[in-house]
């Protein structure tokens, strides 16, 4: 016979619902009551649960008469559960899964496996580097979402001071007090030109000797910028600016419309060097082999993610340095 007809079910539904107290038990109970009812027995639930045996069978009558049912009928062979037991026991494993889920759910975030990191970084490194490390931690941790901002290096340490981002990738040379700064990896910089410019005969050049040439620069705020301005401060020559953009890509157009030659990241410039028909000539000043930095604020506590993402970033630069 079918102890769980349609009918049965409803009326301990209605028996149980209009007595029911939930605040006379807590998870305790409900923990007791599941590892009674699948043992058998209110001792070797008691003790699955750690609890005296004494106290575990008061728990038990209080559960029973929160629930305004019978739930067990006891004997001297152990404990079965009544109809309206294994209807309790039903709500109560469900409450369990759905609790344990929770508790996992809540350990992965703060353990980084899921979660939101913001991160800003320069195009130099976006072209370069952060590709081959961003697949290989999100294909580790595909709930971790990362929102990746391409940003020149003075907009990024702002937006890490001003808490907008988590993490950031910007070049050495900009100001940074505030921050956690550490080493990421070195780019190259050189000078780009139009293949029919003087400059594209050689395979090498000094920054001071491109400073008889017209200029295509970033905008104010690039910490390029200020580093060849630097340069040409020190060699003693203005640096004649004709043209700035805030892009690289930008800056390749413009070279390529005869408006000036420009430094930039080559890594950054493959592409439009290749389809543009641009030449990129090596600089021998030593600047030109520039550090980039990885860094998140120091007043404040990284998100478990983020801090997943900068362990890393930061093998990366070892092995660079290796």
């Amino acid at each position: 016979m079918n102890i769980y007809s349609s009918q049965n079910t409803k009326d301990i539904k209605s028996s149980m619902t209009t007595t029911f107290n939930p605040a006379r038990f807590d998870f305790v109970t409900l923990r007791l009551f599941c590892a009674v009812a699948q043992s058998g027995s209110i001792t070797q639930g008691a003790q699955a649960c750690h609890l005296a045996l004494s106290a575990a069978s008061r728990r038990l009558s209080e559960f029973e008469a929160a629930t305004g049912s019978q739930l067990m009928e006891r004997s001297k062979k152990g404990v079965v559960l009544t109809p309206a037991g294994h209807l309790a026991l039903q709500h109560a494993l469900r409450l369990f899964q759905g609790f344990e889920l929770f508790n996992s759910e809540l350990s992965d975030y703060s353990r980084g496996i899921r979660g939101h990191v913001r991160l800003w970084a320069n195009m130099s490194s976006l072209t370069e580097f952060l590709p081959g490390i961003l697949s290989e931690f999100m294909t580790a941790h595909p709930d971790v979402v990362v929102e990746v901002e391409e940003q020149l290096s003075g907009d990024t340490v702002r937006a890490l001071m001003d808490g907008i981002a988590d993490l950031g990738v910007f070049a050495e040379g900009t100001p940074h007090d505030g921050l956690v700064v550490q080493p990421f990896q070195m780019d190259e910089l050189v000078v780009l030109c139009p293949l029919a410019h003087p400059l594209a005969k050689r395979q090498q050049v000094s920054f001071s000797t491109c400073l008889q040439h017209d200029f295509v620069g970033l905008n104010r705020g690039s910490s390029l910028l200020e580093l060849t301005a630097r340069a040409a401060e020190k060699a003693g020559k203005p640096m004649h600016l004709r043209v700035q953009v805030r892009s690289f890509d930008a800056m390749c157009h413009m070279i390529a419309a005869g408006l000036g030659i420009g430094v930039a990241p080559r890594a950054a410039c493959v592409s439009q060097i290749k389809t543009l028909g641009l030449k990129a000539v090596s600089l021998r000043d030593a600047w030109a082999r520039r550090q980039l930095l990885v860094a998140h604020s120091a007043g404040r506590e990284l998100p478990a993610a983020a801090r997943l993402l900068l362990d890393k970033l930061r093998p990366s630069a070892k092995r660079n340095k290796a």
